[in-house]
């Protein structure tokens, strides 16, 4: 067969080669979008509900639930870089998701059963004062809980770290057309989030509230059960990345050898050599032996790892090419992005705690229609699917035509747009918190499970702001650190936009904990302790999170106005010239 007509550096499902016409392309990319709708369904059906799952029925304290909440969020978003990890190293994508998948089921199918049979939960707490504290679920029952909700976890982890590299893979990098196509695939796929959110905060919670847990829990159980065919439906059309090694291996290796050099230059007090010098003959030999690596230039960008150059003959298995040198550049260099969106994620993560605890105290009819809590989403979510379209096919290309670039925005005023949404979103939570108590103690409800006269929708402002800035930080995240990254830690880097994610919603857990112990040391009650929402100062925590918010904004634009756009080789045509300057973020 003619080489020219293979995919270089991909495969088939069956281990063959890919070929061209054949393998990916929009089809293939289809499949991932699709299953992505019902994987989504499944999780956010149970994570957007399940902080009153844990209040009503297992008896914890809204701190308790919120925490666990966050907790179990941020663990399934971490455990997306041991996908992205495995699926560049060891495995695939393809296989990686269907692994994850399974994993997934599992924890459904326990967390039903227990849902299902009442000896499994703890009684139930049938009081209607606020400040008694009911029974919580004992330690064997918690096993069950636990278990069931981070096998789902590790299974939600798998596939985020897999599933979005593997559509994306699917497009020609190396054509304008095929770059336009995934850059339209990560708005799609964030679309797709929200088709499956949809469902989810609004039927699948309809089915919870009304008609029972076990219910809610065996849609999800079928939605993953079903997603796993439609993935397979498309096997023959996927070009499968080839695993290449450890990604981890290489970062470290060029980190040691750099540091070893440095070491070694220090203790024999000898002068540094110029190490922006073009690389060895070497080097240059064994990267053009291979035929996989483009002949580079070592750049000055951190030029302590231009010291990893140097660290041979001394220490052979330090020996690093530039490329490798470069490579590790490129990750290191998007990590400050990276932190500086943990601050808008750990905000996000209010969506699915106190939010929905806020909403559950208020008026949620509309009309004679009742409104469950956990429906709140809905908000953001349609407004996401109404601007996700619009984004794509108008205003992506009228600022193709007005700043006369590929990109038209880039990542990274996506990501900067996502910042300042959340700051708003954080003063408005603030305000709305703020009229909901003053009217708890006008109508003398503070200690009253009765529902508020004030509707609900207030609450649904800050939603709205949140699920803009989800729109524009998630999509750029991932199409930022997908394009950045190296062919072979593609799927690792992708896998950040999740970890951010992740930490913040562990970050939201800690800040609800130091919050409360530094409260607690000086007031007589903490800001956010108890078992009445009433009680707590919870427009102080937003308006904390509003200034942190705030600052970490000036953060993102000290790094972003200094990033550079990886400069690709005239051979690939990655990116045009225009885009090669800093960002206007």
């Amino acid at each position: 067969m003619d080489d020219s007509n293979r995919w270089e550096g991909y495969g088939n499902w069956r281990n063959g080669p890919a070929i061209r016409g054949r393998h990916g392309g929009a089809l293939a990319a289809s499949f991932v979008l699709v299953v992505e709708v019902l994987e989504n369904l499944a999780y956010l059906a149970n994570a957007s509900n399940l902080v009153l799952y844990l209040t009503k029925f297992m008896n914890f304290s809204p701190s308790t639930s919120a925490n666990t909440v966050t907790t179990f969020m941020g663990t399934a978003f971490l455990l997306a870089l041991a996908g992205g990890f495995l699926s560049d190293s060891y495995f695939t994508t393809y296989s990686i998701y269907l692994i994850s998948a399974i994993t997934e089921l599992l924890g459904l199918l326990i967390l039903t059963v227990q849902a299902h049979i009442p000896s499994l939960k703890p009684p139930m707490c049938k009081s209607i004062n606020r400040n008694v504290t009911c029974q919580e679920v004992d330690q064997g029952k918690a096993v069950l809980l636990f278990t069931g909700l981070y096998l789902v976890a590790l299974g939600v982890g798998g596939i985020k770290g897999s599933l979005p590299p593997h559509g994306a893979e699917q497009f020609d990098e190396h054509t304008t057309e095929g770059r336009k196509q995934r850059s339209s695939f990560f708005n799609y796929y964030v679309f797709c989030l929200a088709c499956g959110a949809l469902i989810a905060v609004t039927f699948v919670v309809w089915i919870e509230d009304n008609k029972g847990w076990q219910w809610g829990f065996g849609i999800a159980t079928a939605a993953i059960l079903i997603s796993i065919p439609i993935f397979l439906l498309g096997s023959t059309r996927y070009r499968i990345k080839i695993p290449t090694g450890s990604p981890i291996t290489t970062i470290l290796k060029v980190l040691i050898a750099a540091t070893y050099k440095f070491w070694i230059s220090r203790k024999t007090k000898n002068a540094i050599e110029n190490v922006s010098r073009t690389p060895s003959s070497s080097t240059e030999d064994e990267e053009h032996a291979t035929g996989k690596a483009e002949s580079q230039t070592i750049t000055e960008d951190l030029r302590f790892l231009n010291r990893a150059l140097d660290a041979a003959p001394a220490q052979p298995r330090l020996h690093c090419t530039t490329k490798q040198i470069e490579d590790v550049k490129s990750v290191l260099k998007t990590l400050p992005i990276f932190m500086s969106t943990i601050m808008l994620n750990c905000c996000l993560a209010q969506l699915s705690t106190f939010s929905v605890q806020q909403a559950a105290t208020m008026n949620t009819k509309i009309g004679s229609l009742k409104i469950p809590p956990a429906s709140l989403p809905v908000f953001p979510v349609l407004f996401i699917m109404i601007l996700a379209p619009l984004y794509d096919h108008i205003i992506v290309p009228f600022a193709r035509k007005l700043t006369n670039t590929e990109m038209g925005i880039t990542h990274l005023q996506r990501i900067g747009t996502g910042l300042v949404l959340s700051i708003l979103a954080m003063a408005v939570a603030a305000m709305v918190e703020v009229k909901r108590k003053h009217v708890a103690i006008q109508t003398g409800l503070m200690n009253s499970k009765e529902p508020l006269p004030i509707t609900f929708l207030w609450v649904a402002l800050q939603y709205l702001f949140l699920g803009s800035a989800d729109l524009f930080s998630l999509a750029g995240m991932m199409d930022f650190f997908f394009t950045e990254a190296p062919f072979s830690m593609r799927s690792l880097a992708t896998s950040l936009s999740w970890a951010s994610l992740a930490m913040g919603y562990y970050l939201s857990s800690v800040l609800v904990n130091v919050i409360n112990c530094i409260t607690g040391a000086f007031h007589h009650k903490p800001w956010l302790y108890g078992s009445n929402l009433n009680h707590y100062h919870l427009e102080r925590f937003y308006w904390f999170m509003c200034i942190l918010s705030g600052l970490n904004f000036l953060h993102y634009l000290f790094w972003a106005h200094r990033y550079t756009y990886k400069t690709s080789e005239p051979s690939s045509h990655m990116e045009i010239p225009n885009q090669h300057q800093s960002p206007e973020a």
